[in-house]
């Protein structure tokens, strides 16, 4: 596997982790889509669409220091895979321009506050984690095998596809 530093590393296994898990979803029936377990977000297309949305607004904040004008809560899951791939492809490259002092205002409880995008960075990554593990249990639950989102299987298949 080539190299990479360590923020781009860390937001190319999360767009990964984020498109294998929609993948796996994409072929789940309307029935299974709506799922859900006590504890979690909702159901795993509202989980999805939680995830996606709110990553959607997030790399409007770091890119543009704005915030996001409109959300699709109708997307399809081909719909949210082309937002993944967008949004993750930018965050890899944002990752690495976003410095330590830059910040962006945020509406914080109804308070204008400066929030340094490193802890927007932060909360893109921690986020979808969280998220996806609810997917993941509410997967498990119904019996269906998740798919294994960890870094060490993101190293092997990028290992594999540099071959």
């Amino acid at each position: 596997m080539k190299q990479s530093d360590s923020l781009t590393t860390l937001f190319s296994h999360n767009k990964w982790a984020n498109l294998h898990l929609l993948e796996r979803c994409s072929a789940l029936s309307g029935e299974q889509l709506e799922a859900t377990i006590p504890g979690a977000f909702g159901s795993i297309r509202g989980t999805l669409l939680h995830i996606v949305t709110s990553e959607q607004a997030y790399f409007t904040r770091i890119s543009t220091g704005q915030p996001r004008a409109d959300s699709d809560d109708d997307m399809l899951i081909a719909d949210m895979i082309k937002a993944v791939h967008e949004t993750g492809t930018g965050l890899i490259e944002w990752a690495t321009k976003v410095q330590a002092d830059d910040t962006v205002e945020l509406n914080w409880s109804g308070t204008p506050r400066e929030v340094p995008k490193t802890v927007i960075l932060t909360q893109v990554i921690n986020h979808a984690t969280e998220h996806r593990a609810q997917i993941m249990t509410i997967l498990t639950q119904i019996g269906i095998e998740p798919p294994n989102l960890d870094s060490w299987t993101y190293f092997d298949e990028m290992d594999k596809n540099q071959l």
